[in-house]
């Protein structure tokens, strides 16, 4: 993948104001109070059904909070971020790769003329130019994912929502996703993203959200939490324990 051009932006400020979640009758999230602010790659953690990518629909918005607050401080007042979001199984259109590319800058008010040199150029950057004109949907899984982060590209995101995005993949796509969040985030783009895998946490993440049981159980620069975790829980999650 080429490296970015994109300038840089000014990431915005997220702040959770004891937001939680709940579904017929059963709170998934708990009361959160949480901050995110600056430019860096927080990766959020956790054993299965913690929270994880509810946490992350919250924040985009896909979801509203059953109480509490999400908010955003923005350097352009009574502006939203720009926000795109890239899912565990990427959501694609019934067309072809650059079809993907070209409508997700119509949606956005792109001029027509365009479209579809800058959707080109999106191919170019993330290695995708000789599937160009292949069914989205019958791409492999490292392809998917970086033809929906190539879209995320395009929207000039000043925040990146992750949901597993190597989930499955092979270790050369793991890699070229891992290398597209770094070229993201080079460009000033918040990464906000979930994963499992602790290596990957440890070669990503600038700070590590930990969840359990929809609970926020820490927030902490990540050379602290794979060092020194506060929490018996985050101790156990490290060494492959089961969290109860």
């Amino acid at each position: 993948m080429n490296t970015m051009a994109t300038p840089c932006h000014t990431a915005p400020a997220l702040t959770l104001d004891r937001v939680s979640f709940t579904h017929r009758g059963q709170r998934l999230l708990g009361e959160i109070s949480l901050r995110l602010a600056g430019p860096g790659k927080t990766l959020v953690m956790g054993p299965n059904g913690a929270g994880k990518s509810l946490l992350l629909r919250l924040c985009h918005g896909l979801l509203q909070p059953t109480a509490g607050r999400v908010h955003w401080t923005t350097p352009a007042p009574h502006r939203p971020p720009r926000q795109a979001m890239v899912f565990q199984r990427p959501v694609l259109l019934r067309r072809s790769a650059l079809a993907n590319l070209t409508y997700a800058l119509a949606t956005i008010g792109t001029p027509f003329s365009q479209r579809r040199r800058r959707a080109w150029d999106a191919l170019e950057r993330f290695g995708l130019t000789t599937i160009a004109q292949r069914p989205a949907r019958v791409l492999s899984g490292g392809e998917q994912q970086r033809l929906a982060l190539a879209r995320a590209w395009l929207l000039e995101p000043q925040v990146l929502f992750l949901d597993e995005p190597t989930s499955a993949l092979d270790p050369a796509a793991i890699k070229a996703v891992e290398d597209a969040v770094n070229e993201f985030n080079h460009q000033g783009i918040r990464i906000v993203m979930t994963s499992h895998d602790l290596h990957q946490a440890r070669r990503l993440a600038d700070n590590v959200v930990f969840l359990s049981g929809g609970q926020l159980i820490e927030h902490t620069p990540a050379e602290r939490f794979f060092a020194s975790p506060d929490t018996r829980q985050a101790q156990a999650f490290i060494q492959g324990e089961l969290i109860w």
